[in-house]
C-alpha cells in the first residue's frame, strides 16, 4: 500500500498538538483526519475505519481511556491500531491505556523524527499492510505478534514488552546490523532517557530466556539476529 492509502485519525483537544502532529503526519504522506474530543472521534472512526488512531488521554468529557474502550466495542475497529498520546508524568495512564485496548503510547513532547518512526513502526503491524505477517518463524522460534508471545520448540516464552519489541525489531530483518541509535529510536524513542547499558541488559535477558546465541554483538556498532 502507498502511504496515502493509510488513514490516521488524530484526536486531541489542544489545537497546537493537532497542528504540530498533524503537519508531520501529512508531510510523511499519510491521509489524516482530526477530532478534538472523544465523541466526535468515535463517530469519525466508525465512518472512515482508520488504520491507526492517535488518541490523547487527558481530554474533557470522554477521556482517551473511555474513548478507546468504546472503540474496541465496535466490530469494524477491532483491528485498528490505537496509540495514546501521554505526558511523561502519566505512567498510570500509560498502563490503563494499554489495559483498555491500546497498542502503544507516544510520550509528549516528542521530536518529529521520533514521532514518525513510531507511527511507521505501528503501521507495519497493521493487518492490512501487505508485508504484515502475524507470525515470524526463524528456525525453532516462532514470534507471534498478535498474542505477543514467543514459542520455542512448542514452549511459550513470555517476554516483557520492551524485550519483545527489541527481539521483534532484530528479527524483522535477519542478518541486518541495527545500530544502538536505531534500536533506541525504534524501541524506546530518542526522547526517552535510558542508561547506556539498557540495550545490553535487555539483550542478555533475551538470550537467556531463548537459550539462543542467534543475537550477535557487532562491536562498536550494535546488534543483529543471525539467521
Amino acid at each position: 500500500m502507498e502511504k496515502s492509502e493509510y488513514k490516521i485519525l488524530l484526536v486531541d483537544d489542544e489545537p497546537d498538538i493537532l497542528e504540530f502532529v498533524g503537519y508531520n503526519i501529512r508531510k510523511e504522506g499519510y491521509t489524516l483526519f482530526t477530532c478534538s474530543n472523544g465523541k466526535d472521534a468515535i463517530r469519525t472512526a466508525k465512518k472512515i475505519i482508520p488504520h491507526l488512531i492517535i488518541l490523547d488521554i487527558m481530554m474533557p468529557g470522554i477521556d482517551g481511556i473511555e474513548t478507546c474502550v468504546e472503540m474496541r466495542k465496535i466490530e469494524s475497529l477491532k483491528s485498528t491500531l490505537i496509540a495514546f498520546l501521554t505526558a511523561r508524568s502519566e505512567d498510570f495512564s500509560q498502563i490503563a491505556g494499554l489495559d483498555a485496548g491500546g497498542d502503544d503510547y507516544i510520550p509528549k513532547p516528542i521530536k518529529p523524527r521520533v514521532l514518525m518512526s513510531r507511527v511507521n513502526a505501528l503501521l507495519r503491524r497493521s493487518p492490512e499492510t501487505p508485508e504484515f505477517e502475524s507470525r515470524t518463524i526463524l528456525g525453532d522460534i516462532i514470534i507471534d505478534r498478535e498474542k505477543y508471545i514467543i514459542v520455542k520448540k512448542g514452549k511459550e516464552i513470555n517476554l516483557p514488552r520492551k524485550e519483545f519489541e527489541l527481539l521483534e525489531l532484530l528479527t524483522s530483518k535477519p542478518d541486518k546490523v541495527f545500530t544502538r541509535e536505531q534500536i533506541f529510536e525504534e524501541v524506546w524513542g530518542n526522547d526517552v532517557i535510558v542508561g547506556d547499558r539498557t540495550i545490553d541488559v535487555h539483550i542478555r535477558r533475551i538470550r537467556e530466556k531463548l537459550e539462543s546465541d542467534n543475537i550477535k554483538t557487532v562491536k562498536g556498532v550494535g546488534y543483529k539476529y543471525e539467521s
